[in-house]
């Protein structure tokens, strides 16, 4: 198949790239200059603009964009739909908010173009192993685009969810059972470091707990490769973003009275890493103080 691609980062490259493996024509576009050289490089179709972009393709043109959720995005629909005909399609792999998706998918149908939203999983190790795909949008614009589905993603690793926003709806649950996920493994291996008169080798135990174990996964094998490469994960800041997943998932809980109380504090914690101080934990302990007389550490600061 022939297809526009806009965004080339980490992840949008090596879509791109696992797509000409597969013999797919692709055009491919981004903000620098070098990104598609780079693309070129590799067998894409160079396009200078979005315009040029959509002069190199033939109706009923595919377009897969692949940029950051939120103004991005918007800002990259709302400059190629006017280059569009009817018939079209807009596809948006990226983390975007399913309501937002549902919003889009109105306002293309008004122009006739098609829009399919597919929430992607993979990162980095998608070009190797492929992509997870969960795919929102009509079916029948779904069957049409199903060629690039096939080839970016792994045996049985694409899916037609339903309705416009259900992939990125599904890709946010995804997400956050991700990040409950993570805080699990992080609060089990932190409680083996805290072992120090056992001496544990987390590198080696993340290794044998992804053979027969009931909690092995591929985390597991990430977690492994992560302590062989620094045992002490000295190299790192223990600081954690957040993608805004995790929060749409716990407002989405609450707005239906599901109780996610995992996924709600696995997203309060991410926010802790990034405290320098925690104020809360100063209230508890000046609280002890107070009422037990319970010693307190005095900060740098009142010295």
């Amino acid at each position: 198949m022939r297809a526009g691609f806009v965004g080339l980062g980490k992840m949008g490259m090596n879509m791109v790239q696992r797509l000409l493996s597969g013999n797919h024509e692709i055009v491919a576009y981004a903000r620098t200059v070098e990104a598609v050289k780079k693309a070129g490089e590799k067998g894409a179709v160079r396009a200078e603009s979005l315009r040029d972009m959509v002069d190199k393709l033939t109706a009923p043109r595919i377009i897969w964009i692949m940029v950051p959720a939120g103004n991005a995005t918007e800002d990259t629909i709302n400059r190629i739909a006017p280059l569009l005909e009817e018939g079209d399609i807009i596809i948006d792999g990226g983390n975007s908010f399913y309501k937002d998706s549902i919003r889009r998918s109105k306002e293309l149908n008004k122009d006739r173009i098609s829009f399919l939203d597919v929430g992607t999983s993979g990162g980095i190790w998608g070009l190797e192993i492929g992509y997870c795909m969960m795919v929102g949008g009509d079916k029948n614009v779904f069957d049409k685009v199903e060629p690039l589905l096939k080839t970016l993603a792994p045996e049985n690793g694409y899916a037609y969810a339903g309705a416009h926003g259900s992939g990125h709806f599904v890709k946010m649950v995804h997400n956050g059972i991700e990040y409950a996920m993570l805080q699990a493994y992080a609060e089990g291996f932190e409680i083996m470091n805290a072992k120090k008169e056992f001496n544990l080798d987390l590198h080696k135990i993340a290794g044998l707990w992804n053979h027969g174990s009931v909690i092995r996964s591929w985390l597991l094998e990430l977690a492994e490769s992560a302590f062989k490469k620094d045992p002490e994960l000295n190299s790192i800041r223990d600081y954690v973003e957040d993608s805004g997943e995790g929060r749409w998932t716990v407002a989405e809980a609450i707005e239906m009275d599901v109780p996610a109380p995992s996924i709600t504090l696995s997203l309060l914690e991410r926010l802790r890493s990034r405290q320098e101080e925690s104020f809360s934990a100063k209230v508890i302990a000046a609280l002890r103080n107070e009422f037990g007389g319970h010693e307190v550490k005095k900060s740098s600061a009142g010295d």
